[in-house]
């Protein structure tokens, strides 16, 4: 059984923790320089990195579904080998946050061009089509990419990606996510964004790779009822620039006082009695206090 640690002695230490995790972060990002210039980030040694960056994040958190890789196309020969098109390969169309899912349930590495999208919110976010006027009077308002710039989205899960990601995904329950961010040195607090109205598939995409910044993303209704989100998930979008840092500070942190795995609820023995159970104990010859 373990001993309980009083609620104040854990925030102290959670400050500890801070600290350490902003050294850490600085330390590593002296040590690699990969945040410094991330348009070198495309050697074999570099992917392997961000694969094993994705299997650590499934066990550290004990996510349910695979951190997802992300990446915009400038061209169609920039779409990676092996990749699912699901007009071409399967026939169908699919809207962007069902390829999401199949990348992160299914391993799957799906390229999604102007052809193979069946929802026209990714198609203007992503900048495929023109957007019409006529969109602001049924939809919230979101930032989308220059029109034109690219002509295709490809994602995989990060465990397996062979390309380097624009931004990494983790679909998260709050628990898992709460642990995540506490692993950030106070320092990185202002860089984390969120947004919690639709759509989840253009502000989880669009809005970090421009800003560069961590965002938080409510799953909008169509992740829920098409793309099977479960209930309490939530999104976290890391660009690419962040990530080295972020990993960084989430190895210090993996068995620290707010980690996922080791920051329990406690179980308390001897626990305030009502007035009853202490008569019946009482009454029995039994220990009541």
């Amino acid at each position: 059984m373990k001993n309980e640690i009083p609620r104040r002695e854990v925030l102290g230490m959670g400050i500890g923790a801070v600290a350490l995790a902003t050294s850490g972060a600085a330390f590593s990002a002296a040590q690699t320089g990969k945040e410094t210039d991330p348009g070198k980030v495309n050697n074999s040694s570099d992917l392997s990195t961000f694969n094993k960056y994705g299997e650590e994040l499934e066990t550290i958190f004990l996510l349910r579904s695979s951190p997802i890789a992300v990446k915009m196309l400038e061209k169609e020969t920039d779409i990676p080998k092996g990749a699912f098109r699901p007009k071409r390969d399967g026939g169908y169309h699919l809207a962007q946050c069902q390829a999401f899912g199949m990348s992160r349930r299914e391993g799957k590495t799906v390229a999604m061009l102007k052809e193979d999208h069946w929802c026209p919110t990714a198609l203007m976010a992503y900048g495929f089509v023109n957007q019409p006027a006529s969109v602001t009077q049924w939809t919230h308002p979101y930032d989308r990419f220059e029109e034109g710039k690219y002509v295709g989205i490809v994602t995989a899960p990060l465990k397996k990606a062979n390309f380097i990601p624009d931004v990494v995904i983790v679909y998260s329950n709050s628990t898992q996510l709460r642990a995540l961010l506490l692993t950030m040195p106070i320092s990185d607090v202002p860089l984390v964004s969120g947004h919690f109205f639709p759509p989840s598939c253009g502000w989880s995409v669009v809005a970090p790779m421009k800003t560069k910044q961590f965002y938080i993303v409510m799953p909008d209704p169509g992740e829920y009822q098409r793309a099977l989100t479960e209930e309490g998930d939530m999104i976290f979008s890391i660009p690419r620039e962040k990530m080295p840092t972020m990993m960084a500070n989430v190895r210090k942190n993996e068995h620290g006082p707010f980690s996922y795995r080791d920051h329990n609820m406690f179980m308390h023995p001897d626990f305030e009695q009502p007035q009853f159970y202490k008569d019946m104990f009482k009454a029995w010859g039994l220990d009541s206090e």
